[in-house]
């Protein structure tokens, strides 16, 4: 283990930094990895060492980490406006031109963009929208909203809720009441023997209609999605599943709100991961690469139908009771207009759709390894599943933390991934690595996954084939 170094950042930071998604008693002894720079793809700690960043920071630097136009557009608007609000009927440019600018590159028609500054505060908008929406319709009991297991949403007290993984809920008294979960579209992990994909959507589907039936279906207001799965394992969901459960949302009357905090600006090798997996959603939450992860900004897209119902709804009031503080931050703002600009002038669908298949070919030959079960992905995103043995589908006991050793050892090796809930890797690099660098980031990967081997192997953790 390592041991902190006296007077070091690491030292300071152990005295008085709280981090999230950490482990802290671990973190009293070892102290962090400090970053203390990036170029391009990489960053550097404060020894120098260089680092491929193979999650994109968390899964948002998509050009990276010296976009001089960004830093630029920045610099421009700090100086014509620096700050300012749009409560109470004010406005400023930045924002009415990003606004714009989604709307026309929306997957499907919608109305109005709200901004926020995180992605979790955009799912926390959209749950207080959907409750007071159906309030506006005459649909007061319309309150239940269903997200999936494994699936992540975010950490305020509703979208923790949201969010299917056990450490969000444990012992922070979560979730609260009116939201369900349903089944994860892991078709690798949650099959049933002699299942087949098309067998499991539809079992997925089954199971979403009959929670609706059970609550009933006039207090069920909304279904929350990630169109892949980012925190809970970089899930990719079967053929047809989608189809299946939006069949079962307009059955029911059932918002659909999809959640593109991780697969919205050209990950999936489309601009919108709605558009990969062919979703009609009633809302699209968006932040992370909106703004290429430069300074903090999100979204929430909603629909003609739904603003209608917040018109009438606010007429009646006296006012539209929300917003945020820093909400359309002209400066965030800027970033996120000249980002969204970057994007169209290089093609970078086309160049993730181009580097996208190397990398997933390239994870595709690691299916081969003994400790690899499953390799999902899609355009730059993706999962890789480590087991004790490939038979039966086996899990190792999750105290052996298996995914953050790999993480660690990956770290060794001068590349940044994420071990995540289940054992699996996820891999995201910023949108703009090319084919090379893409091959250098997948032989450190392998490195790092034959030291876990060894790893494993040296501590019996192995099961029979």
């Amino acid at each position: 283990m390592t041991t902190v170094r006296p007077n070091s950042l690491q030292a300071r930071d152990v005295a008085a930094f709280l981090h999230p998604y950490t482990n802290l008693k671990v973190h009293e002894n070892t102290g962090p990895l400090v970053i203390k720079k990036g170029r391009g793809i990489y960053v550097y700690d404060d020894d120098g060492k260089e680092y491929i960043e193979g999650l994109a920071s968390l899964w948002y630097a998509s050009l990276g980490f010296d976009e001089e136009r960004l830093i630029e557009a920045a610099t421009r608007q700090l100086r014509e406006l620096p700050t300012y609000h749009v409560f109470a009927h004010k406005s400023h440019e930045p924002g009415i031109e990003l606004a714009e600018r989604l709307l026309a590159i929306a997957p499907v028609p919608m109305s109005k963009v709200f901004f926020a500054s995180s992605g979790s505060e955009a799912n926390d908008t959209a749950i207080k929208i959907i409750w007071y929406y159906h309030n506006a319709i005459g649909k007061p009991q319309k309150k239940k909203i269903i997200s999936r297991i494994r699936g992540y949403h975010g950490v305020t007290v509703a979208t923790a809720s949201l969010t299917g993984l056990p450490a969000n809920h444990r012992d922070f008294d979560l979730p609260i009441a009116n939201i369900l979960h349903t089944s994860c579209p892991s078709f690798y992990n949650f099959a049933k023997p002699g299942e087949t994909e098309e067998q499991f959507a539809t079992r997925c589907a089954d199971e979403l209609e009959e929670m609706i039936r059970r609550e009933g279906p006039d207090t069920v207001a909304a279904f929350f999605a990630e169109p892949i799965m980012g925190a809970g394992g970089v899930i990719v969901p079967p053929k047809s599943y989608f189809e299946k459960i939006q069949a079962v949302l307009r059955k029911y009357d059932v918002l659909f709100v999809a959640d593109e905090v991780i697969c919205g600006f050209a990950r999936t090798g489309n601009m919108w991961g709605s558009q990969t997996f062919d979703l009609k959603p009633d809302m699209v939450s968006m932040a992370k690469a909106l703004t290429s992860g430069y300074i903090p900004l999100s979204a929430l897209m909603i629909n003609e139908k739904i603003y209608r119902g917040l018109v009438t709804q606010s007429e009646k009031i006296g006012l539209f009771g929300h917003g945020n503080t820093y909400a359309a931050h002209p400066v965030a703002a800027a970033v996120g207009v000249e980002t969204l600009k970057i994007y169209e002038e290089r093609d970078i669908v086309g160049h993730v759709r181009r580097v996208g298949a190397v990398m997933q070919a390239g994870l595709a030959r690691l299916g081969d390894h003994p400790l690899v079960g499953e390799v999902q992905g899609a355009g730059l995103i993706a999962g890789i599943q480590l087991v004790p043995t490939k038979k039966e589908r086996a899990a190792f006991d999750p105290k052996q933390a298996v995914a953050p050793f790999m993480a660690k050892r990956a770290e060794a090796h001068g590349l940044i991934c994420r071990g995540l809930f289940g054992d699996r890797v996820a891999l995201c690099p910023p949108l703009v690595i090319n084919e090379a660098q893409v091959e250098e980031m997948l032989r450190r990967f392998r490195a790092a996954l034959d030291d876990t081997y060894a790893m494993v192997q040296e501590k019996g953790l192995l099961k029979a084939a």
